[in-house]
């Protein structure tokens, strides 16, 4: 058994051959940029107005208006003192403007511009190169494709970029007792809820799951199945069968089709019976199939492995200090991760910390981590894991 430190080191270790692709505007977004985005250009690329109003020239109360620039305008103007042109948001700003003056700020009689207050200089006004220099670097490579991300490629005049291919992941479960949801069950069995669990944990941070299947609890089965599926994945999930019961398999298996562990049982609640390990360019993790211990090796362990896959210059999930909003008495030896909640800039940690609970899961929105026994106190600082 390991170390949780321990465990994360050997993620971060594994040499990972990534696949660069090219990627447009519309499929960009939750990958890893695999290159540095540079401007092209002075954003702006010209003067322009910041809103609807009045480009005037000099400080005064009143303006002889001499026209008017729509947005798109590409026509060169120039005002002299005591002019002003109507002007819309995003249009270029005539020569020799002092400002321009919002409209809801101004009053026209006969051509005649009234300001109401004063005119500051270089109000209302995105001068060029403002925002980006030609040049600036922009975006390094690793950075996290987000939507405002998109927005500003596009603004540089980019429809396309790379960015580094996500990973391949599928899915297995194991057990004899589980059943699909939607189907009748008898006394002895439950739903089979981990893939699903799993699959939505993928999609929300950007990743996705091709397949899920289940296999019975046969050794000969779960051989088979881990074998095909490891084959035609980059990484393979496994939920169950992974302690050290009569019926647990999924460690043996692994061995017998050649997968290296690269180690087996790491020193957390919930969560100790976590196997990880690879076969050339391909990884796995077995999971344990108690929900809570699932779920939490997912957001500790699996996740930062695949942003590290895809690209990723930081990895792993946000992590704060934070004020307890509650009394927990803790009293194992064993690190743990605590379903809790923030709010009110405050965290609760929960009821129900059983590995099988994941009620407490889904009311919560944080972890927070204990390195060992510990009687919390309302008001104490303890780290938060945010998921």
């Amino acid at each position: 058994m390991i170390l949780i430190e321990q465990a994360l080191d050997i993620i971060r270790i594994q040499n990972i051959q990534k696949t660069i692709i090219e990627a447009d505007l519309t499929g960009a977004q939750g990958c890893y940029l695999a290159e540095e985005i540079i401007s092209p250009f002075d954003l702006p690329s010209f003067d322009n107005s910041a809103m609807d109003g009045f480009a005037v020239s000099g400080q005064s109360d009143t303006y002889k208006i001499v026209g008017e620039i729509p947005a798109g305008d590409s026509s060169e103007h120039t005002l002299q003192p005591g002019e002003a042109m109507r002007i819309f948001t995003g249009a270029r700003v005539p020569k020799q403007s002092t400002a321009v003056v919002m409209q809801e700020k101004t009053r026209v009689e006969n051509f005649v511009l009234f300001i109401e207050g004063t005119v500051e200089a270089g109000q209302h006004i995105r001068r060029k190169g403002n925002e980006l220099k030609a040049g600036h670097s922009v975006f390094s490579p690793g950075h996290f494709i987000t939507p405002a991300t998109v927005g500003m490629i596009g603004s540089l005049g980019m429809d396309k970029m790379k960015v580094y291919k996500k990973p391949d992941i599928r899915i297995i479960t194991t057990g004899n007792e589980l059943i699909p949801p939607g189907n009748p069950i008898i006394e002895g069995q439950i739903y089979e809820a981990n893939s699903f669990a799993l699959h939505a944990a993928l999609r929300q941070y950007g990743f996705n799951s091709r397949e899920q299947v289940h296999i019975r609890d046969d050794i000969s089965s779960i051989r088979e199945g881990i074998s095909k599926f490891l084959d035609c994945s980059d990484v393979l999930l496994i939920s169950g069968g992974i302690s050290v019961g009569d019926y647990d398999f999924v460690r043996q298996a692994c061995v017998e089709i050649g997968i290296t562990e690269l180690f087996y049982k790491v020193n957390q609640k919930p969560g100790k019976p976590l196997f990880f390990g690879r076969k050339q360019n391909r990884f796995i993790f077995a999971l344990p199939g108690n929900p809570a211990s699932s779920l939490t090796c997912f957001y500790i362990h699996v996740l930062p492995f695949l942003q590290k896959f895809s690209g990723a210059a930081k990895t792993g999930l946000k992590r704060i200090d934070i004020p307890a909003a509650n009394d927990f008495e803790y009293n194992s030896d064993r690190p743990v991760f605590l379903k809790a909640n923030i709010e009110n800039e405050a965290v609760t940690i929960l009821d129900g910390q059983s590995s099988s609970m994941i009620h407490s899961f889904a009311t919560g929105n944080a972890l927070v981590f204990l390195d060992g026994p510990q009687n919390v106190r309302k008001g104490d600082r303890v780290q938060a894991i945010l998921i």
